[in-house]
């Protein structure tokens, strides 16, 4: 998946933040409601004019920032 295509950021817009073209709706927003037990169905559901390619694109995307991001999980 191709994320670029889908996943924007400007400066006019959410503060600069990355969202999906088109909308005023942030990949943090999406990965907010997954977390919180949304599912993809019901995302497509409340938010008519999102499609599944753009939710897949908001993983992808999140799957690529990870990859240039080290980690270290502390104890707890």
């Amino acid at each position: 998946m191709e994320w670029e295509d889908r996943i924007v950021a400007t400066p006019d817009t959410l503060f600069g933040r990355p969202r999906i073209a088109g909308t005023r709706i942030g990949v943090d927003f999406v990965l907010d409601l997954l977390a919180s037990g949304w599912s993809e169905a019901r995302i497509l559901q409340e938010y008519p004019h999102l499609k599944a390619e753009d939710l897949q694109a908001v993983f992808a995307f999140v799957r690529d920032c990870l990859k240039d991001e080290d980690f270290i999980m502390r104890a707890k």
